[in-house]
């Protein structure tokens, strides 16, 4: 059967209640929203079922972490086959006592959970604690041949390496994922916001560029966190194509369902023009396996 030239992409740009049900219920919606406006795939932000817990480390939160496949997961399969969508969802996967990860589940048309990546970058900053949660990913860079694209799933912090985004490609992939939880120090926003959120979007963007493929930064927003303190996030979830021009972009503040029509055949144009792939010094790389070169 002959692949259609082009598939549709959703981003479910979300704010994030405190309890979990009413999340679910919310990213629920919004499937069905976009599976009813013609979209293929529906991509969720990171860990939506709940606000970002790491911004602070806390033993009784592991208690929110669930099996995958699990209670989850099963319930976003059966929207997925109600809408013939291809959902990607990130979840606090527990993997057993002591051991969880920062999970991308991915869940074909057809309600089937094709697999998951974990993500192999786990950030420890200001707010941002993910290594007192999160152990490392251990399987790999992932492409997932779904119903309606090749997909590849990245997560947030993962943003920023472009040795993710090439072997990801080289796997395959037609379009990377990456849902996102990024936003403000408030008390940073008026010196450095601009150039934070302008940094991000432009190095997903150069993803885009380098390897010819569409890429999509699905994030969250409003205010989690004290008054005067907590995160920010900046929402500006957005979908750019292989030679990093904006298909969609979120607003800052809104909770909005993003549409964009990927064409398979820009991709095909792009590389032909720009043949990056091609021109790859392979055998002049391997110093990349080292921490420094000094």
């Amino acid at each position: 059967m002959p692949v259609p030239p082009t598939f549709s992409l959703a981003l479910v740009q979300m704010r994030c209640a405190p309890d979990r049900d009413p999340n679910l219920d919310n990213a629920v919606r919004q499937i069905r929203a976009a599976g009813a406006a013609g979209a293929q795939v529906v991509c969720l932000p990171e860990l939506f079922l709940g606000p970002y817990f790491c911004q602070r480390q806390d033993p009784a939160i592991f208690d929110l972490a669930e099996p995958v496949p699990g209670p989850t997961t099963e319930h976003l399969s059966a929207v997925a086959r109600d809408t013939n969508t291809v959902v990607v969802a990130s979840i606090f996967e527990r993997r057993t006592a002591g051991l969880y990860h920062n999970t991308a589940a991915v869940i074909d048309a057809d309600g089937k959970l094709l697999g998951t990546y974990r993500k192999m970058h786990i950030p420890d900053d200001p707010l941002y604690y993910e290594k007192y949660y999160f152990a490392p990913g251990d399987l790999g860079w992932r492409v997932f041949d779904t119903r309606h694209a090749k997909i590849g799933t990245l997560v947030c912090w993962d943003q920023w390496y472009p040795e993710a985004a090439r072997l990801t490609a080289m796997h395959g992939a037609e379009l990377i994922v990456y849902p996102t939880a990024i936003g403000w120090h408030p008390a940073e926003k008026a010196q450095y916001g601009t150039a934070q959120h302008q940094a991000w979007e432009m190095m997903q963007r150069a993803h885009a560029i380098g390897n010819g493929v569409y890429v999509a930064a699905v994030n969250r927003v409003g205010h989690e966190g004290p008054a005067g303190g907590g995160l920010e996030f900046w929402g500006a979830s957005f979908v750019s194509d292989p030679f990093g021009v904006l298909l969609a972009r979120g607003d800052h503040a809104r909770e909005e369902l993003l549409l964009a029509e990927c064409d398979r055949r820009r991709i095909e144009e792009v590389r032909r023009n720009w043949p990056f792939l091609r021109d790859r010094r392979i055998d002049a790389y391997g110093g990349l396996t080292r921490r420094l070169i000094d």
